[in-house]
């Protein structure tokens, strides 16, 4: 086989990668950018330093002003708006993904529970000492 024709074919395997990369980190950004351009007053959001706040007033086209706390208003760059925390969901309408968590296990009076028949159950009858320990490091050299 000759080499001039796998090298051409290595640079395309090395590129396919990068450029669905790309691809994908702008179909992100832009919808990160419809996100921050849609903010309306009561909308809870999670901004890029982790800092969860209600929207207060969106009516500014470069800034947000987020309510951190009862009555402390801050503004804040838009971009820093990472995601919306509860969005509006009309009733009927099932999320894709959301799995509702299954039921409990229902215990007739005929079985017992496995906590009762536990016998490495936790107990409360030791309870730590409160004797001062002249030890250096909080423990017994006995």
């Amino acid at each position: 086989m000759d080499l001039s024709l796998l090298f051409p074919l290595l640079i395309l395997l090395l590129f396919i990668p990068i450029f669905l990369s790309g691809r994908r980190q702008r179909r992100q950004l832009a919808e990160t950018q419809k996100l921050q351009a849609a903010l309306e007053v009561g909308d809870v959001v999670m901004t890029t330093s982790g800092l969860r706040a209600t929207v207060v007033d969106a009516s500014y086209e470069d800034t947000v002003d987020l309510e951190i706390a009862d009555g402390v208003v801050t503004t804040w760059v838009r971009a820093a708006v990472r995601e919306k925390v509860n969005p509006v969901v009309e009733p009927g309408v099932v999320e894709p993904g959301v799995i509702d968590a299954p039921a409990a296990p229902v215990v007739t009076s005929g079985e017992a529970s496995p906590s009762a028949t536990d016998d490495k159950a936790p107990s409360l009858d030791k309870a730590p000492s409160l004797e001062k320990d002249d030890s250096a490091n909080g423990t017994s050299r006995n």
